[in-house]
This record gives C-alpha cells, sequence and structure tokens, in this order.
C-alpha cells in the first residue's frame, strides 16, 4: 500500500465497497426490474470503480495482483449465485463485464488515475 496519513480512511472504503459489491451481488430480497442488458453496465461499472479505487492505492507493481483479486471475487459471486438457488443466477456473461470493468480500470489507472488516494490523502485534515 502506498505512504498515507489518513490510511484506516482509505482501509474502511475499501471494505464499504467490496461489501457493497457483495451484498449487491448476492441479497434477494430487492427485486428491481432492470431493463434489458443493463444489469452488464452495473457488472462494468461496479468493478472499473473497484479497480480505479485499489490502483489509487497500491503502486503500478501491484496493479497485476488488483487485477487478479477483483477477477476472484466477481467469479467467486457468479459461484456463490449460483450455490444459492434463491432466485439469482450465475451468468458467465456478468463475469465477462466484470473483466471488462477491471481491464477499463486498469487502463485507466495506468494512463491518468494511478496513486489519486495521495493527492487526495494530501488535502484531507491533518493528523
Amino acid at each position: 500500500m502506498l505512504e498515507l496519513r489518513h490510511r484506516w480512511i482509505w482501509l474502511t472504503g475499501s471494505a464499504v465497497l467490496v461489501l457493497g459489491v457483495i451484498w449487491g451481488s448476492l441479497q434477494v430480497s430487492v427485486d428491481l426490474p432492470v431493463p434489458s442488458g443493463f444489469d452488464k453496465v452495473e457488472h462494468v461499472g461496479s468493478y472499473l470503480i473497484l479497480a480505479v479505487w485499489f490502483t489509487g492505492m497500491y503502486p503500478r507493481a501491484r496493479y497485476w495482483a488488483i487485477a487478479l483479486a477483483l477477477l476472484l471475487l466477481g467469479a467467486s459471486m457468479e459461484i456463490g449465485q449460483y450455490l444459492m438457488h434463491l432466485g439469482r443466477t450465475a451468468d458467465i456473461y456478468d463475469m465477462a463485464a466484470n473483466a471488462v470493468g477491471v481491464a477499463l480500470g486498469m487502463l485507466l489507472a495506468i494512463v491518468a488515475t494511478g496513486g489519486w488516494t495521495r493527492k487526495v490523502d494530501a488535502w484531507l485534515i491533518p493528523n
């Protein structure tokens, strides 16, 4: 992890984001109608945000590990949906959308946003 003065903020934000994706992937209590194909946009967007978030916290040399961890998270959510048998279904196209989101997030990090947390961390109220 990069040297950040407010490490606890970044780690708390990370936990909230990952838990939000897990809840959103596995919850069955909210059944909102989704336009056809829009769920793939949600998958791409969610994993793009996660990729940009984590590449902001770690050096470029760790991007491969971030990408792998996010792909494994997406795969585990699809496996979880398959095993639940509670109205959620696993979908290989969801996993593909997750992978597109990760790839776009990694590309964005390499080109522009990598290490963004340092700048924000410097703006936050000092310890």
